[in-house]
Formats: structure tokens, C-alpha cells, sequence
């Protein structure tokens, strides 16, 4: 019977395999999430059913160990076998033990690794994820269902073969088998829902998968540490670490309370399916699970609206006449799904950007360059242009003018809050992405027929102010039911590419401008030099003018003076005149005396020059008396 055993988990092993590599490759060739997902279970079942097959072929093996040890005992007596110790007449048993007590363990830790990695990577990657159009669905709907049948059928009867048999290493791999027959089946009905326009489904069903692998996860380490602190009992054989609860749980829902009670019984080291209350609660769980079922359902009629929001009632998926719109505190409904609540919070500013794509390791920049990328993703608009250079200067290549258009890179935030709760859910279908693209292409637009300097400097805030109305003019003739409340400009600047050659044109115009500027007033300093120079002139020729004259009169009137002078006392006057001209002429000059030789007296003169007689003949104050 053993050998029966080992043949079927051998076979569990080997359609874990076959199956795993079919639908590995059909679930990414036909692109499904949920099938992808799924394969985490058909991977760790293969672990978990190898590692139990191994163990079987162990105990196994410790089995005709020990069967051969009483033919031998029977047939040459115990006389002979009592001076050996257990670990040399059982190895098989020593080989067993060793590998329960340290590989079993090990592997358990290597599986919640495993685990954790595959639900981390799965959660990440589907979290990035998005729908997309699915390989001949139809085709994998149908080898899916076929894995789905297979698994099912060989999982069955090696589940129901372990409980009869009492193997406990043959019921991992069947609940594992049994799991991925579900999954298979879960997988085939997503990729129907795709089928019928329902492509977020396969992407839903996905994430629930990585989430049940993280749960395992989860059960695989607690396990462990429950194993390490669970009492000891003679004779009780360890159960299996690597076998999942959860697992058998979703894979035989009907086993509920036959597994609680095993693990409660294992865990506590005594009956606890035999106390009163276990008794009452396997008789009574039928209708204690109905009445909560029925407690959650009716819970479903109180509907909670909370500060700044706003719910809308509708019943059978259509609005409630006069009454669908449910304002902020406690309302009461039909219970679900006769009545729904679908929730906006409708006092919240909600904003999106235009433009760029916030990256969150840059989001506390504060200083922002244009040479530098500060957005996860920039995208580039076209801005009318009215350089002379873009209207005039022909492609010398091709022979064509080019276009008076330049390329700018605008971060837009729009902000904006719901005032009809009504228009915003039921007149479009998707009215956040729809307003999304209205101001998107209202942008565009808009900046197509502004110029690049002036939407760059002065003309952004009257920019923002038009884009904000338009926009608003948009969503009021698509009946979105919102107020635009903020269209801001916050970040325009040439594309990171050019930038830096943008700031060199830009500084050449400025030092342009500063050398006109230079010479303009070099200029008008040398006109006003030259002006009062020339004036200077005139006024000093003037003014020689009219001391020439003035002198010339002078000396006329004098000689007529004179020639009435001479005419009174002629001898008078021409006395006067030579001695007046010998005053001037003898006056600052050096003088010689020659005197007679006939005479004895001796007379000392002092010829000796001197250079500044205003210095050395300086008079010496007389002292008073």
C-alpha cells in the first residue's frame, strides 16, 4: 500500500510539472495577469509535493528497515543484536529523524522566502500594471479549463486516497493539485469576463492570487514558530510545517472543522474535539455562520456619510427618484445589492497634471533649472514665435522657410472641485479622465497661437487666467458638473535638450543690448562734450572781441588826450613822456655807473645776482620800544 502511495505522489509530481510548463507558456502567451499569477501555485506545489515525495521514499525506507530487522530477529534470535546501539541497527530511522529535524525546518524558511518574494514581486508588478488586449482568449479558456479538469480529477483522488490511507505526506501535494485546479478554473472565467468587455477583471483576479500567496506566507512562518513552542508528547509524530492549512482549506472548504479540530488538538497536546462546547459548536456552526451571514447583510442597509461627501442611492443600478443624493451623516437604505451607495468627496480640491509626471525622489526640489530634469516625464508643446529669424531665414538644405513655431516645455496643475455630483457620475462614463483630455487639448490649443516670449515673462498670468475660463467653458458644455478653480503655469521653460543653448542666445541678446546701450550713452557724453567745448570756444573768441575793441578805444581816446595836452604845454609834455619811458624801461633791470678817473674816493658795489629778491629782501620787523 506504501508503494501505491509513493506511485501517486510521484504522479502529483510529475502533472504539477507537465502542467505548470503548459500553462506557464499559454498564460504568457496570451498575456493574462491572472493566469501568470496563477503559476505561483502550481511553483510551490511542485516544491511542496518533491519534498513530500522524498520524505515518503525516507519513511518509506525506515519501514522495511524495520520490517527487515524482525525477519532477522526471528529467524537468529535477539542474543546476538543486544551489544548495538539503535542508531547502528536503524539508520533508515536516523536518516528520517535528522531530516525532520533540520531540513524540514530549513526548507520551511526557504518556502516563506520564496513566498514572500513571489507576493512582493507580484504586488509591484501589478501595481504598475495595466490592461491590455489578450492573445486568442478563446483558446486559452479552453486549455485553462482543460488544466483546470486534469488537476482536479488527480487532485481529488489523491486527496481522498490520503484520507482514507491516513498519509499525511500525500495531502499537501493533492491540496496543492486541488488549489491549482481552482486557480486554473478562477483564470478561465477572467479571461471570459475579458471576453465580454470586462478587461480590469483579469487584473483584479490577479491581485487577489498574489494576495493569498502572501497569506501563505504569512501561515508558513507562524507554523514554524508554533512547531518551535508546541508541547512535546511521546509518541506523537511532528506534523508536516510545510504543509498549508490554508491551502487544504481552500482547496477541501468542506474539511472546515475537521482541520480546526486536528490543529487544535495538535496544537494543545489533548481532545479538544471531544470537550461540550467543540460538540454544541459542530452542531450549531450551520446556523451560526447563517445568522452572521444574516447580521452582515443587514448591516448593509446602514449607509455612513462622512464630512465632505456626498453619496449617491440607487436601487436595482439605477438613481433613486427625489432621493438619490445622500448629504454628509446616518442614512438608512435597502440592504445590498438592492440599494448601493457610490461616495464622491465632493468638497475636496481634486487636481491632475497636465504636462509632466511628478517624480517622488524630486518632489522636494526647491530650486528648479532648466538644464536639469526635476519631472519624472516632460512633455513638449508647440509655441508660436515671432523672432525674425524663425519668419525669414530659409533651410539652406532643403530651400524652405521655416516654420515660426518653437518648442516649450509647460507644467500645468488644474484644480478643480464638484459642484453637481449628479453630471459628474451619470452623464459620462469616465468624467475625471474626459476632463482630464478637455484641458489637455484645450492646452495645446491655446499655447499653439501665444507667443513664446511674452507667455514666458509678462503675459503668464493673463495665460492662466484664459486657460482656467476656457477649460470651464469646456466642462460646462459637457455638463461635467465642475468649477475649475486653478489653471496654474507654474513651470515654463525651453526643453532640457536646448536649454542651455537658450540661456547663450539669451545672454548674447543681453550683452547685446548692453553694448547699445554703452554706446548710446558714450555717444550722447561725447555730444555733450563737443557742445560745451564748441560753446567754450565761441565765448572766449568773443570775449577777445570785445577786448581788442575795447582796448583799441581806449588808446584812441588816449592819443586824443594827449594831443590836447601837447597843445597846452608842449615842452611839458614832451618832458613828461621821456621821463615816463625811462621809468618804464629802467624799471626791474640791472644798472652801471661810470664815474670819473680823476677822483680818489673808492665805491664798493655788489654785482652779485640775485635769483629771487621777493625772498632774500625781506624787510625785519622793528621791535617797539
Amino acid at each position: 500500500m506504501e508503494r501505491n502511495l509513493q506511485k501517486i505522489g510521484l504522479v502529483n509530481l510529475c502533472v504539477l510539472v507537465v502542467v505548470g510548463g503548459a500553462a506557464a507558456f499559454l498564460a504568457f502567451y496570451a498575456k493574462a495577469f491572472a493566469g501568470q499569477t496563477g503559476l505561483a501555485f502550481l511553483g510551490l506545489g511542485f516544491l511542496v509535493a518533491a519534498v513530500s515525495y522524498f520524505q515518503m521514499r525516507l519513511e518509506e525506507s525506515e519501514r522495511l528497515e524495520k520490517l527487515e530487522f524482525e525477519e532477522l530477529n526471528k529467524s537468529k534470535g535477539s542474543a546476538s543484536l543486544f551489544n548495538v546501539t539503535d542508531a547502528e541497527l536503524f539508520p533508515a530511522q536516523r536518516v528520517r529523524e535528522q531530516f525532520e529535524r533540520f531540513f524540514v525546518p530549513g526548507f520551511a524558511i526557504v518556502l516563506f522566502l520564496i513566498q514572500g518574494s513571489l507576493a512582493y514581486w507580484l504586488w509591484r508588478w501589478l501595481a504598475k500594471a495595466t490592461p491590455a488586449p489578450l492573445q486568442k482568449p478563446a483558446v486559452a479558456m479552453a486549455l485553462f479549463g482543460m488544466f483546470a479538469l486534469i488537476l482536479f480529477l488527480i487532485g481529488k483522488y489523491s486527496a481522498n486516497r490520503a484520507r482514507m490511507e491516513g498519509s499525511r505526506l500525500l495531502r499537501p501535494g493533492a491540496s496543492y493539485l486541488l488549489l491549482s485546479s481552482y486557480v486554473c478554473f478562477v483564470v478561465t472565467g477572467s479571461l471570459a469576463a475579458v471576453q465580454l468587455e470586462h478587461p480590469k477583471v483579469d487584473l483584479y483576479v490577479a491581485r487577489v492570487l498574489a494576495a493569498i500567496v502572501a497569506l501563505s506566507a504569512i501561515e508558513t512562518i507562524v507554523n514554524l514558530i508554533l512547531e518551535i513552542y508546541r508541547p512535546r508528547l511521546k509518541g506523537q509524530m511532528a506534523r508536516l510545517i510545510y504543509d498549508s492549512r490554508l491551502v487544504g482549506l481552500l482547496a477541501q472548504p468542506e474539511g472546515l472543522v475537521t482541520t480546526a479540530a486536528h490543529a487544535l488538538d495538535y496544537q494543545f497536546g489533548f481532545k479538544v474535539s471531544e470537550t461540550w462546547f467543540y460538540r454544541f459548536l459542530e452542531r450549531a456552526i450551520a446556523w451560526i455562520i447563517l445568522l452572521q451571514v444574516g447580521l452582515l447583510w443587514t448591516s448593509t442597509a446602514i449607509v455612513f456619510i462622512s464630512p465632505g461627501e456626498q453619496g449617491l442611492l440607487e436601487r436595482f443600478g439605477r438613481p433613486v427618484t427625489g432621493g438619490s443624493l445622500l448629504e454628509p451623516g446616518l442614512h438608512l437604505k435597502l440592504p445590498w445589492p438592492i440599494d448601493s451607495v457610490y461616495r464622491s468627496r465632493t468638497r475636496e480640491i481634486q487636481s491632475f497634471n497636465v504636462g509632466f509626471e511628478l517624480d517622488e525622489e524630486k518632489g522636494h526640489e526647491t530650486t528648479v533649472l532648466w538644464t536639469v530634469p526635476h519631472y519624472k516625464t516632460e512633455f513638449n508643446l508647440l509655441v508660436a514665435s515671432r523672432s525674425p529669424i524663425s519668419l525669414s531665414t530659409t533651410n539652406d538644405a532643403a530651400g524652405e522657410r521655416l516654420a515660426p513655431v518653437d518648442l516649450l516645455t509647460v507644467s500645468v496643475p488644474v484644480q478643480y472641485q464638484i459642484r453637481d455630483l449628479r453630471a459628474w457620475a451619470y452623464h459620462h462614463a469616465d468624467a475625471s479622465n474626459l476632463l482630464e483630455k478637455l484641458a489637455t487639448h484645450e492646452i495645446v490649443r491655446y499655447f499653439v497661437g501665444v507667443d513664446l516670449t511674452n507667455v514666458m515673462s509678462s503675459g503668464r498670468a493673463k495665460a492662466a487666467e484664459d486657460l482656467k475660463q476656457r477649460i470651464q467653458s469646456l466642462a460646462n458644455a459637457r455638463e461635467l458638473g465642475v468649477d475649475i478653480l486653478l489653471v496654474g503655469l507654474q513651470d515654463i521653460h525651453p526643453p532640457v535638450k536646448v536649454a542651455k543653448k537658450f540661456e547663450e542666445v539669451n545672454a548674447a541678446r543681453q550683452e547685446n543690448e548692453a553694448a547699445l546701450h554703452a554706446a548710446r550713452g558714450y555717444a550722447a557724453k561725447t555730444l555733450a562734450m563737443a557742445g560745451a567745448e564748441a560753446a567754450q570756444k565761441v565765448n572766449q573768441a568773443q570775449a577777445y572781441f570785445h577786448r581788442t575793441v575795447a582796448d583799441a578805444q581806449a588808446r584812441a581816446a588816449r592819443f586824443t588826450n594827449q594831443m590836447a595836452a601837447f597843445r597846452a604845454a608842449p615842452d611839458v609834455f614832451v618832458q613828461k613822456a621821456y621821463l615816463s619811458a625811462l621809468e618804464r624801461s629802467a624799471t626791474n633791470s640791472r644798472k652801471y655807473i661810470l664815474t670819473t678817473t680823476n677822483t680818489e674816493s673808492v665805491i664798493q658795489f655788489n654785482w652779485e645776482e640775485k635769483l629771487r629778491p621777493d625772498l632774500l629782501d625781506v624787510p625785519l620787523p622793528t621791535s617797539r620800544k
